[in-house]
């Protein structure tokens, strides 16, 4: 689907690809394809696999018996979200 929309652009005249170099670890700019997939699979690797924290904040529970209204809508309910 990529590949039509680029070669789409390129026949209307309206074509300028826009390519940023990755950088690796050490800041320097990676040109190859490969290298920049792999570098980009290592980042998110890092940024997904991190270890939970130690304390995490106390965080009460929900309220199991909430009210959920399961009736159906009035015309007027109808008519106010069509507005």
């Amino acid at each position: 689907m990529r590949q039509l929309f680029d070669t789409t652009r390129k026949l209307t005249g309206k074509y300028s690809k826009r390519e940023r170099p990755v950088k690796d670890k050490e800041g320097r700019p990676t040109i190859e394809i490969q290298e920049q997939r792999n570098r980009w699979v290592e980042y998110f690797e890092e940024l997904l696999n991190k270890p939970g924290e130690l304390n995490p904040p106390d965080i009460e529970a929900a309220h199991a018996d909430l009210f959920i209204d399961v009736t159906s809508p009035t015309t007027g309910e109808i008519s106010m979200a069509i507005r």
